[in-house]
């Protein structure tokens, strides 16, 4: 973006999050990052990623916690039926398993744990985002 007085807070390109290498390479062989936002990006912004998952994923966050609350989202993209996924995520909240196959939102407080998120089956492109109302994204201790 033009370098103007706001123009700071606009992201038009990706800053790949620094969760190391071998995980980015990982994340790349079932979605595509779009854009990724926190205070390393913007000075004052919270965590906010946004995602096309495109096909099954053998590899799976696990169970963890943040201490902030973390909204998770995934929506279809068909747009003459945006609430059918087209796919199967299962996704797991403290011990109780869910298989999603509807857009949806999710609202993981913090302290609450959450994932194996895992991408089952994908017939069409998911549109994913999650955002951490912290600055940046940050496991409970044992997955940090």
């Amino acid at each position: 973006m033009a370098e103007s007085g706001y123009g700071k807070y606009i992201i038009t390109e990706l800053k790949t999050p620094e969760f190391g290498k071998e995980w980015n390479e990982t994340y790349a062989k079932f979605a595509k990052r779009i854009l990724w936002m926190d205070e390393n990006v913007v000075d004052g912004a919270f965590q906010m990623n946004c995602s096309w998952y495109l096909k099954p994923a053998d590899h799976a966050p696990v169970g963890h916690t943040h201490d902030a609350d973390e909204i998770i989202g995934f929506f279809g993209s068909d747009p003459n039926d945006p609430y059918e996924l087209d796919a199967e995520i299962e996704f797991w909240i403290e011990d109780e398993q869910f298989i999603l196959t509807r857009t949806c939102m999710i609202l993981i407080p913090g302290g609450m744990k959450h994932c194996p998120l895992i991408i089952r089956k994908v017939n069409r492109p998911v549109f994913h985002f999650s955002t951490v109302t912290a600055g940046t994204y940050k496991l409970d201790a044992e997955q940090a």
